[in-house]
């Protein structure tokens, strides 16, 4: 009876852990689902934001959107778009025709269960009510394949590790008492019950945590491994408050006129102080932070905004010199503006000064003067062990800055817009159509003219001409 008794209370422990457990993850398993089969299918032309635009519309409220439509012509629409189109649907046709008649990718091999679970991700992310996972916040300016790196399960698995825990605390005790209820049966009078300090110092136990130890050390090695130099959604304030949307947006100017080393080389290379100079020059208070961000160039270069012209020996010059000679500027720019009160000036000055000195030098690194190098942050910074060249994309694969970066023109403070994971590099080599026309550097891939030509072939993608081999991206 005693036996009974302790089996029944492990077994009814036992389901109701079980049943807690179940009701707990039951949703969290269906959205980690999507969550893997959006990174896969959907990631590389949807925003992992789910608000914002990317090579494909944002995805939040997608159901919202076919709710006139019944649910089996938006799972035929995820699954195969064209097919819809063809067949005259007029939500097809009218998402077709506002993007430009750009073709979706189909994905025969989903089920219902797996669209199913793929929009369960998309709403509790653009809800930002995921269970186990953070909000994804928006990715700078439009977002790229995201926003912020995504939520963590770390909660849902700690939980499960304590229910787990305490589940097999109380099995090994039920089994001690089994154990010395049939020592003592057997006549065994000296039989003794294990405590739960035996239970838990015992070789089992503590082999087992040796052994967790080294699997959660291995995770964390190559997790971190992995992550490594990717912090998708990362946007530093900078030492200058410069605006791509005020550059790139409102003033038109090229990407590849600041960055020009895109066009020519692996790296896009940050401008020199001098390139800003070319415009500013003529341009010396900004049309939103005045003398505070413009002054910031003039001193790091040695320039006078005042006398036109650059300040001679400026190397022998102290922080002093440069002082009285960039806040007679900014005094003199300040009275100028129609609010200007002179009670006020010495303050503005005297603000605008110090946030130069903190933005221009690093006194911990011996670097004490406002003259010299403008120390920017930097946002992206792959591993050394993943190749990647910005000429080789720019140049020959024609691709345009927003696909790796966002819509960089809409952005006050720019970020890293999409994840620079191998998966999202494979996916974009798997679907990106290489463009033969006009392109001399593809002339050697004749047989691939041919067959465009001939229309043995529709299109060819990166992946056709080895774009997924190891050794283009590691060697």
């Amino acid at each position: 009876m005693v036996h009974k008794s302790l089996i029944n209370r492990a077994l009814l422990l036992l389901s109701f852990l079980t049943l807690q457990i179940s009701v707990f993850a039951q949703d969290e398993a269906a959205i980690n689902a999507g969550k893997a089969l959006f990174k896969t299918n959907c990631a590389s032309c949807h925003n992992r934001n789910m608000k914002d635009d990317l090579t494909g519309p944002a995805l939040g409220g997608v159901e919202e959107r076919w709710a006139d439509y019944d649910q089996a012509d938006l799972y035929s629409w995820i699954r195969n778009s064209q097919a819809l189109i063809q067949a005259g649907h007029p939500k097809a046709n009218e998402i077709y025709n506002q993007w430009n008649k750009v073709a979706m990718t189909a994905f025969p091999n989903l089920t219902d269960d797996d669209i199913g679970n793929i929009l369960s991700y998309i709403n509790c992310t653009y809800a930002g009510n995921c269970p186990g996972q953070a909000q994804v916040a928006n990715a700078p300016g439009a977002g790229g394949a995201g926003g912020a790196d995504e939520g963590s399960n770390t909660g849902l698995f700690v939980v499960l590790a304590v229910i787990l825990g305490i589940l097999a605390i109380v099995l090994a005790r039920i089994a001690s008492n089994l154990n010395y209820m049939l020592k003592v049966q057997a006549g065994d009078a000296g039989a003794g019950r294990r405590s739960l300090v035996d239970i838990l110092t015992s070789k089992g136990v503590i082999g087992f945590l040796i052994f967790a130890l080294v699997v959660l050390g291995g995770y964390t090695t190559v997790n971190n491994a992995i992550s490594m130099g990717r912090q998708q959604g990362y946007q530093p304030e900078q030492p200058i408050k410069f605006s791509h949307a005020t550059h790139a947006g409102a003033q038109k100017i090229d990407c590849q006129y600041c960055h020009d080393g895109a066009r020519r080389s692996k790296h896009s290379v940050i401008p020199a102080a001098n390139t800003c100079m070319n415009c500013h020059k003529a341009v010396k208070v900004g049309s939103t932070y005045g003398t505070a961000e413009l002054t910031k160039i003039f001193a790091s270069v040695g320039y006078d905004p005042s006398s036109d012209t650059y300040i001679q020996d400026i190397e022998s010059k102290s922080n002093d010199d440069l002082k009285a000679i960039y806040t007679k500027w900014i005094q003199n720019e300040y009275m100028k503006q129609e609010d200007a009160k002179v009670n006020k000036v010495e303050t503005v000055v005297d603000q605008q000064w110090d946030a130069i000195v903190a933005a221009l030098t690093n006194p911990d690194e011996g670097d004490d003067s406002v003259y010299g190098p403008i120390n920017w942050i930097r946002i992206h910074n792959l591993p050394d062990h993943a190749y990647f060249n910005h000429a080789q994309h720019v140049s020959v694969g024609k691709v345009e800055c927003q696909q790796c970066h966002g819509k960089v023109e809409e952005m006050e403070i720019v970020g890293q817009y999409a994840p620079l994971s191998m998966g999202w590099c494979i996916n974009c080599h798997r679907q990106t159509e290489v463009q033969f026309s006009g392109n001399e550097y593809y002339k050697s891939y004749s047989r691939y003219v041919e067959e465009l030509e001939s229309g043995a072939r529709d299109k060819v993608t990166v992946e056709d001409i080895g774009g997924l081999e190891c050794q283009k991206c590691h060697y």
